[in-house]
């Protein structure tokens, strides 16, 4: 009887020990503040938070593609404006206008590239050959010149429209050229290598003229590639031989320009072909008014067509005369 009430005592006494050691509010030292993932609470914290969050990014993520679906679906049939947000900084949103305060419309050159020709150049002028390098060259212009009347004839859209896609090339070789010398001599250049690629800017947005006025056939294309392949290469082997050659041979190359381009005004007078309103681009390029012609179009291009056989003329001078184009100012902007 003692015995069994001794061991029950006992057992109470165990197990208020045990209720105390393992309960939820024993009492312990208080514990310093632990970080945030440290304890349960913390933990469940935390977890609240970064799954909140990743809702949130989803929700902005939905929202940006719901946006984005909305715009290339909005207005059927109209056409859309393409601004490609950079990270690098670039702003391709900044709208361009003329000075009227209209839109202005193209990316191949911007309003402060555009100029008024000047018209008023002498177009009779012409350097007479008299070394034997001027000879060579003046004859092997004359020599292409053949060919290309069998082939085009009176057809002075599709004339002028290759004429330029060759017309284009010698300022670009020039141009690379002189800035590889410049780079490798650790020289100026006088401001050359700006002016020839000035040059082919020029007659490449004359090409881009004529190709509102004549589409090209697909021998024609077929031309042009082999005919700028062929001509790319002899002028760039020509310039590093002899630059006062090469730089003659395109001074007379202008001059039939001229001819050419003289020619296209007569049948344009005398009724032969339409004298249709001018392309949209060139009224912008050359500030012509909004009822410009043809006519107008193939005059400014013509006057073009003199300053550039007047600087690579003047160029080949400055070789001819012993010196280097860096110590002559380039007429840069010479039209």
């Amino acid at each position: 009887m003692s015995s069994r009430m001794a061991g029950s005592a006992l057992l109470r006494h165990a197990g208020g020990a045990s209720r105390r050691l393992f309960s939820a509010t024993a009492t312990f030292p208080a514990a310093p503040a632990r970080p945030l993932l440290a304890g349960s609470d913390g933990v469940q914290g935390s977890w609240m938070r970064l799954m909140s969050t990743s809702a949130a990014s989803q929700a902005k993520d939905q929202a940006a593609k719901a946006a984005d679906a909305a715009a290339a679906s909005k207005g059927d049939g109209e056409k859309k404006e393409v601004a490609v947000n950079s990270y690098w900084g670039i702003e391709q949103s900044q709208k361009l206008v003329r000075e009227d305060g209209t839109e202005w419309k193209w990316s191949c050159f911007r309003p402060w590239e555009t100029y008024t020709a000047d018209t008023s150049i002498d177009l009779t002028k012409h350097h007479v050959p008299k070394t034997m390098l001027d000879k060579i060259a003046y004859y092997t212009v004359k020599s292409l010149r053949f060919p290309t009347d069998i082939f085009f004839q009176r057809r002075y859209g599709c004339r002028a429209m290759m004429l330029e896609t060759v017309a284009a090339v010698p300022g670009m070789v020039g141009g690379m050229l002189l800035h590889l010398r410049s780079l490798r001599r650790f020289e100026q250049s006088g401001g050359w290598i700006r002016a020839l690629l000035e040059e082919a800017e020029n007659e490449r947005m004359h090409l881009m003229t004529f190709m509102e006025v004549a589409q090209p056939r697909w021998y024609e294309r077929a031309l042009v590639i082999t005919v700028q392949g062929v001509f790319f290469n002899a002028y760039f082997l020509g310039y590093l031989i002899s630059p006062k050659f090469a730089h003659r041979v395109v001074g007379y190359l202008e001059e039939e320009a001229v001819h050419s381009y003289t020619e296209f005004l007569k049948d344009l007078e005398d009724g032969k072909i339409d004298n249709v309103p001018a392309p949209a681009i060139a009224i912008d390029y050359w500030r012509l008014p909004a009822n410009a012609t043809l006519k107008d179009v193939v005059t400014v291009v013509r006057a073009d067509e003199a300053h550039h056989r007047d600087v690579n003329h003047f160029a080949s001078d400055v070789y001819y005369q012993g010196m280097q184009l860096k110590a002559t100012p380039a007429p840069i902007g010479y039209h």
